[in-house]
């Protein structure tokens, strides 16, 4: 008679085995994190050792925070750990220096939608002047934004926020700061929000936010310095990484110093984008690698207030951009510089010194570059730039989309060419190219258009217009 190759004993025996042997493992942890050599934390504060029930329904904050606080307090790079298949449900959390908060394996940091468990509105994770803190691991921070949503607008297609939605991470004045690996999920408001910090690599994080949920930016860069941001995927309905500075009561400074690479990016609104806030200059941004499968505006910069941006490069990305519903800012541009007074009689800053290099996509808007009488941008180089146009959602176009702005028109009835440049000086386009796809409604025009731009210098541009025989290939007035 055949025997069963594995019998109910066998099995019992070798769960109690495998149960040993992670018992062993856990009571070892310690003892192996000592050892020099192991790349391991010396000193792990567990949040279940705290009081932690990491069951996704006892309210865990204080805990984790007691857990937090005793790690700071012992130093030397100690570790938060929140367990591998737990789900911890927690509020607000102060994030201290010199320690590294890990969410090992599949962890869970569960938002509570409880205003009362954020205290004073803070984030779910929040830190200030934290040196040296380290949020790492594979687990994910969960914002839970489908239940803090009041209702979905069927006109504008988007969700309408309810009053609480707090910021998933906002940290601020942190030196040495390292975010990386986790997965942030369905924020409700902006996700990960660096203000006046210094030193900062984010690598390989993913976030995956609602594309129809408004303000749940990815990564906003706010005042900051030298920051490396890497190998990360964020797909969100507002902006995927947006470099800013603020209003503040804090002088914390210009953002200058900022590299930005292999990263991809799903938005409805612009996937890489500097600006609108610039009450202080941000000069010295690198972009490169990237790849932009769908946003409202492939690559943006937008200034609206009195700080200048200097001494940017975008190199090597691929983009698609298109329209969405009318309340998202954009309208399929593949490119948009714009500098515009944010108010009548507002002071406004300047772009200057922007390098694309070896930029190709697909579009529904133009390529824009377009300053105001109050700002003309300068210094421009677009080199290798090919864009592809075509219409192919059901959205209106033939328009040129200036917000956020009461000086001028927010929504500016406008054909569509290819590359569109207004009030604009020394603006060279080397080797760029403009294609028509099939569905070319009649506001799409020429294959460049200038308008009031002094040196402008065309060398190997190519490109017809939209429809030969109505519009010039180059229009320049």
């Amino acid at each position: 008679m055949n025997r069963p190759l594995f019998t109910r004993r066998a099995a019992l025996a070798l769960g109690a085995r495998v149960t040993a042997a992670a018992a062993m493992g856990a009571a070892l942890r310690p003892l192996l994190r000592a050892l020099p050599g192991t790349g391991l934390p010396a000193k792990i504060f567990d949040a279940i050792d705290f009081g932690a029930a990491g069951d996704g329904i006892a309210i865990d904050t204080a805990p984790i925070q007691r857990a937090i606080d005793a790690a700071a307090a012992a130093g030397g790079g100690s570790q938060v750990l929140l367990r591998a298949g737990k789900k911890y449900l927690a509020g607000g959390l102060l994030l201290k220096g010199g320690i590294d908060f890990h969410l090992e394996g599949d962890a869970e940091l569960r938002l509570s939608t409880k205003p009362d468990d954020f205290p004073g509105g803070a984030a779910a994770l929040s830190a200030s002047g934290a040196d040296g803190l380290s949020i790492s691991g594979t687990g994910t921070i969960n914002g839970r934004s489908p239940e803090l949503m009041l209702r979905y607008d069927d006109k504008n297609e988007w969700w309408r926020p309810g009053p609480f939605r707090p910021r998933l991470l906002h940290l601020t004045g942190c030196r040495g700061l390292k975010v990386t690996g986790v997965t942030l999920l369905h924020a409700p408001h902006w996700t990960l929000h660096l203000t006046g910090c210094a030193g900062v690599l984010v690598d390989g994080i993913r976030i995956r936010n609602q594309l129809d949920v408004p303000n749940c930016d990815g990564i906003d860069v706010d005042h900051c310095r030298d920051v490396d941001i890497r190998n990360c995927d964020i797909v969100c309905g507002d902006d995927g990484i947006v470099i800013k500075t603020t209003r503040q009561d804090t002088a914390y400074g210009p953002t200058s110093n900022i590299a930005i690479r292999d990263c991809r990016f799903e938005t409805q609104d612009a996937a890489i984008k500097i600006g609108t806030e610039t009450v202080q200059n941000i000069s010295n941004v690198r972009v490169e690698r990237c790849k932009i499968p769908v946003s409202s505006r492939g690559l943006c910069i937008q200034l609206r207030d009195e700080g200048n941006v200097s001494d940017v490069e975008f190199r090597d990305i691929r983009f698609v951009s298109r329209n969405f519903s009318d309340p998202w800012w954009g309208h399929g541009e593949g490119i948009s510089l714009t500098a515009i007074p944010r108010a009548p009689g507002a002071r406004v800053g300047r772009i200057s010194g922007v390098r694309f290099r070896e930029i190709s996509g697909r579009a529904e808007n133009s390529v824009r570059i377009c300053g105001s009488a109050q700002s003309r941008i300068r210094d421009v180089v677009m080199e290798d730039v090919a864009i592809t146009l075509d219409h192919w959602t059901k959205y209106r176009g033939g328009i040129w989309d200036n917000r956020p702005t009461t000086a001028v028109p927010g929504i500016e009835p406008h054909g569509i060419p290819g590359f569109g440049i207004r009030n604009a000086d020394t603006i060279e386009l080397r080797r760029c190219s403009v294609a028509w796809g099939r569905n070319l409604p009649a506001y799409f025009t020429s294959a460049l258009e200038a308008e009031d731009v002094t040196g402008l210098k065309l060398e190997g541009f190519s490109g017809q217009a939209a429809h030969p025989g109505i519009d010039p290939p180059v229009a320049i007035r």
